[in-house]
């Protein structure tokens, strides 16, 4: 007789069977990652884990549904249907309801799917009949993409059978209407990686490269033909047998850490974070000198794989439009040269020895693509063969006088020139002809600042010389625009260019390593003695001008006289000015900003000026702090400002800020200060659109203990980076701090209630008097915790022996300079001038010091204290 204690018996049968259920898939999870582990060929656990979730699921329907009804039908879909199961990957089902199925039914598959997700498999499902699934897939590609790979687990095959047939390519979707849908799928999915495969963090599965182009060509095929692997496409003629290899090999690879991304965090994760690499890299086996070389090592492998399937995706892709789209087109060829024709406005060798015969050929193709515009690329076949004769560009084809003129032609060719670096670049071409370049291809750097690969920001900086030539990008910056037609032969630009980071990752000193690459290859290419003296120069300095502008103080004449003493001409400026804002603007999007170009701006003109004046003439310090007087003061009269005003403000402060600030910023300074009343204390006010590209917080306040701490405190917890500080104390106990500062977007804060905001923020902070700042509670980015930069402290004599020239290097923190300015506090130093710079999450910051007495440090007891409390403050933690 049934009562309470049956149905208790029920519910806990029940859940012993979920708890048993549970169990298994756990014991299956840990037993195939513990096989990974092991050395057990990823494909294996693949197959296994679908098997075993292929049985499990019918186990489940047997319990609900039942093995014998006939209404009802269980399909796997999307990577489950492909048969293609990780450890946390989607369990993707359709569920195929005959319409004259009883109501009751529902219910049952409402129990089912609740007993899934009781067992934790959280499935993706639809539930559907055949004429639904029909309709829905007659305007969704992405459903016909997961009916295309549907594999029927259990239930009528009648019911599948009949979706089968309303969705066969004669009824819906025909192989050109499915390959154009994907095609455009592929290329938005693209431009969410910034249309490279080179991203820090890269998505295993949907990144370019990723596994998701290997699918997407299983998915084009299929639709055409009855191919359901990629063993297939060898037998239909799609694939060499070498091709079939690559594509295998790079599959096992992804699936490889895919798998291990899986075991390792538990979930279904794609993306290769920085939390995973350096552990992954061990796993695999890398080995190095540093930490740093063996994750370098893992990823340049992932790099080139990746570069690799693109490199197939994109044959196979172009080979099915020719051969399939296009196979009743007629297309006569149009005869280019001895070795080419064009055929649908695509280059083709004219027979298929033309490489071998004539090796040259593997140049000159490419700058036939730049002489001919009309021309859209090369059809697959003869990338095909470029690939497969690729080994005949050895040394003897290196060192051919003809190889090297072809390779000048494609550097001095009017237009092209990147496109044809890139292209060369994916064919593997570049790698052979420059087999120093070939060194570097997806090599990356670990760490947050190089956001591409060696080779990939390489072809960037090329391609940002070549926009400076361009009317089209005047914009962007113009003075790079004026100054390129002032380039007599922008080929050495873009030799300089292939060749500045050439050498990273070798021994030694990569700008010294680099130039000395840099002189073989002109010597090979029959450079000009005074051009290859130039180009080895760039190599070798192309650093030296960013560091000069964003390390260095350019409101000091002897700084300026320096690096005008480095470049000595104005020609060699051009070029160095052109190829370090081409460098820096390839090196990140989100390290360029308005500030850095002013800074890079304002070290050219002065240079120049510099130049102009004669490097024998030395800087005048007087000269200069009196034309800044004579300027600011002239603005100050057109504001109105009365001359006891300007000099009631001036008197107070000495000749050092005349020196270190714009006359436009010393006349909005005085006329701020001349009309503020000792009782409005704080002052502190913004200017939205500073001469160099960011926002100005300009504060005067009585001077006191913690002023520059509580200020960079406030300005962090707000979210803005500080790029510059510099600090005047008044004769009067005053103190006048600028601080420019942008969104750590690199935007400048703009909005009314942004503005007030920060006014408003700071004037709260400093009102509280001389109290110690308050603890900056915005939290660290995810990727800083991988990236720690031991703290360092280096001491620099100023040749002006005005002041002690202090480096810091360490993590870049929230509240860091904060920090530093409460160690300063409690050391008795007082702050001039700061330059703050961060590289990824590496801050490389400048300060120019004295003690209390604006005396240098120059004993190295004082340093060495000050050096213990700033590691105390700031150091690792």
């Amino acid at each position: 007789m049934d009562g309470p204690n049956s149905d208790r018996a029920h519910d806990r049968h029940a859940f012993d069977r979920v708890a048993a259920c549970k169990a298994r898939i756990q014991h299956n999870t840990a037993e195939l990652a513990e096989r990974f582990r092991t050395g057990t060929p990823v494909a294996d656990l693949i197959r296994e884990r679908t098997a075993f979730i292929d049985h499990l699921l019918s186990e489940a329907w047997d319990r609900r549904i039942g093995r014998g009804a006939t209404d009802v039908a269980l399909v796997a879909v999307g990577g489950y249907g492909r048969g293609e199961l990780l450890l946390h990957s989607d369990v993707d089902l359709l569920i195929l309801l005959d319409e004259a199925a009883p109501s009751s039914r529902k219910q049952d598959l409402s129990d089912f799917l609740r007993l899934l997700w009781d067992i934790g498999l959280k499935p993706g499902h639809s539930v559907r009949s055949p004429a639904e699934c029909a309709e829905a897939a007659r305007t969704d590609q992405t459903i016909i993409t997961n009916l295309l790979e549907g594999r029927l687990l259990v239930g009528s095959a009648a019911l599948w059978e009949a979706v089968r047939s309303e969705t066969a390519p004669e009824r819906m979707w025909s192989s050109a209407a499915f390959f154009e849908a994907k095609m455009a799928e592929q290329r938005i999915r693209y431009s969410k990686y910034h249309n490279t495969a080179y991203n820090l963090e890269p998505n295993v599965k949907e990144g370019p490269g990723g596994l998701r182009d290997i699918q997407l060509i299983g998915w084009i095929i299929r639709r055409h033909s009855d191919a359901r692997g990629l063993q297939d496409l060898v037998a239909h003629g799609w694939l060499t047998d070498a091709e079939y290899r690559e594509l295998k090999e790079a599959q096992a690879f992804l699936w490889r850490i895919r798998f291990a991304l899986h075991a390792l965090t538990g979930r279904c994760e794609d993306r290769l974070l920085f939390d995973y690499q350096r552990e992954l890299a061990g796993l695999f086996g890398y080995r190095g000198e540093t930490s740093n070389e063996v994750v370098e090592g893992f990823m340049q492998d992932y790099f080139r794989t990746v570069t690799g399937v693109e490199r197939l995706n994109e044959l196979l892709l172009q080979l099915f439009n020719e051969a399939v789209l296009h196979r009743d087109d007629a297309f006569s060829p149009t005869p280019v040269n001895d070795h080419f024709q064009a055929v649908n406005d695509y280059l083709e060798a004219v027979h298929p020895a033309v490489f071998r015969e004539h090796p040259l050929a593997l140049l000159e193709v490419f700058l036939i693509l730049q002489k001919n515009s009309a021309l859209e690329g090369v059809r697959a076949a003869t990338i095909r063969l470029i690939r497969q004769h690729i080994h005949l560009i050895d040394d003897a084809f290196r060192n051919d006088p003809e190889a090297c003129r072809l390779f000048m032609d494609i550097l001095r060719q009017p237009g092209g020139v990147t496109h044809q670096l890139r292209r060369m670049n994916r064919y593997g071409v570049l790698a052979a002809y420059l087999p120093e370049f070939g060194r570097v291809v997806g090599r990356m750097q670990y760490d947050l600042f190089h956001v591409y690969t060696v080779d990939e920001h390489t072809l960037f900086v090329v391609r940002n010389l070549r926009r400076f030539a361009l009317e089209e990008f005047q914009q962007e910056n113009p003075l790079c625009y004026e100054l390129f037609q002032l380039i007599e032969k922008p080929e050495l630009l873009y030799i300089a260019a292939l060749m500045h980071d050439i050498a990273k990752g070798s021994d030694g000193d990569h700008s010294e390593v680099g130039e000395r690459i840099a002189e073989e290859f002109c010597r090979r290419h029959r450079i000009g003695p005074r051009e290859t003296l130039l180009v080895k120069w760039l190599v070798r300095h192309h650093l030296v001008m960013s560091m000069t502008a964003q390390r260095k103080d350019l409101s000091d004449p002897e700084v300026i006289h320096e690096f005008a003493q480095i470049v000595r001409n104005q020609n060699t400026l051009n070029h160095l000015y052109l190829l370090t804002v081409a460098d820096i603007r390839a090196t990140n999007p989100s390290l360029w900003n308005s500030w850095k170009g002013a800074l890079l701006q304002e070290l050219y003109t002065s240079t120049s000026w510099t130049l102009r004046r004669g490097l024998d003439t030395p800087p005048d310090y007087a000269e200069q702090i009196s034309a800044a007087k004579d300027e600011a003061r002239t603005l100050l009269q057109r504001f109105g400002l009365a001359e006891d005003a300007i000099t009631a403000v001036w008197e107070n402060i000495g000749d050092d800020y005349f020196l270190r600030f714009l006359p436009e910023e010393i006349a909005w300074h005085t006329t701020a200060i001349a009309a503020c009343r000792p009782e409005h204390l704080p002052l502190v006010l913004l200017r939205p659109e500073s001469l160099r590209g960011s926002v100005e917080v300009f504060i005067y306040e009585r001077n006191r203990d913690f002023l520059f701490a509580q200020t960079t405190a406030v300005l962090d917890q707000l979210g803005l980076t500080v790029l510059d500080a510099k600090i005047i104390a008044s004769r009067q106990g005053f103190a006048l701090l600028s601080f420019n500062v942008l969104e750590r977007s690199g935007t400048a804060p703009e909005g009314l209630f942004r503005l007030v905001q920060i006014c408003d923020r700071l004037k709260e902070a400093l009102s509280g008097g001389g109290a110690p700042p308050p603890a900056v509670s915005r939290l660290a980015t995810r990727q800083i915790r991988h990236f720690t930069v031991p703290t360092k402290v280096f001491f620099h004599d100023d040749p002006q022996n005005r002041f002690s020239i202090l480096e810091l290097i360490a993590t870049d923190r929230p509240g860091l300079l904060s920090k530093v300015g409460q160690a300063f506090m409690r050391t008795g130093i007082r702050l001039h001038n700061a330059k703050i710079s961060t590289v990824g999450s590496r801050a490389e910051d400048i300060f120019f010091i004295t003690d209390r007495e604006d005396r240098p440090l120059d004993g190295e007891a004082d340093r060495a204290a000050l050096r213990r409390v700033l590691i105390e403050f700031v150091g690792d933690q």
